[in-house]
């Protein structure tokens, strides 16, 4: 990904946080402010003939340095693109370009609803860890449970 993507990424977040289930977002961030909150490794989207169909990223989950090799995943695919190999593709990219760069925990926070997502995660190896029960409320004021979902790394080493 690089920062000229950042109108089709941000169309393509628009259409996530349209359908109410995909983040908690609802307001579309500036560029910078995304790209201050993700790492600037592990950065990726899906092309077919130079239109982009997805994207993936990473941010820390904390600042402290043990944590270091723990990364939340964003995942998002545009309307048309969805259900036709193309997140897992992407995911299996994004896994690959976070073992290189150190990680060995990937997590997920998803709404119970986003049965799409839950059955990608579980696809690519992610196990579920338990449910965060009203854990953040939406622009209109509902509450939201989240759904934890991890991935620990085979190839980095957990000494």
């Amino acid at each position: 990904m690089a920062p000229d993507d950042w109108l089709a990424v941000s169309r393509i977040y628009t259409e996530g946080m349209a359908t109410g289930y995909a983040t908690f977002e609802s307001e579309l961030p500036s560029y910078a402010d995304w790209d201050a909150a993700h790492v600037q490794a592990c950065r990726l989207v899906a092309e077919k003939d130079t239109e982009i169909l997805g994207w993936a990223a990473l941010s820390p989950v904390s600042g402290r340095c043990v944590y270091g090799g723990v990364a939340e995943v964003s995942i998002y695919i545009n309307k048309e693109s969805r259900g036709k190999g193309i997140g897992k593709r992407l995911f299996h990219s994004l896994i690959a370009e976070s073992e290189t760069a150190g990680y060995w925990t990937l997590q997920s926070g998803i709404f119970p609803e986003n049965h799409a997502s839950i059955q990608l995660h579980e696809k690519v190896g992610f196990r579920f860890l338990g449910k965060r029960e009203r854990v953040g409320k939406t622009k209109d004021g509902v509450w939201k449970d989240n759904l934890l979902f991890e991935r620990r790394s085979k190839t980095v080493g957990i000494d």
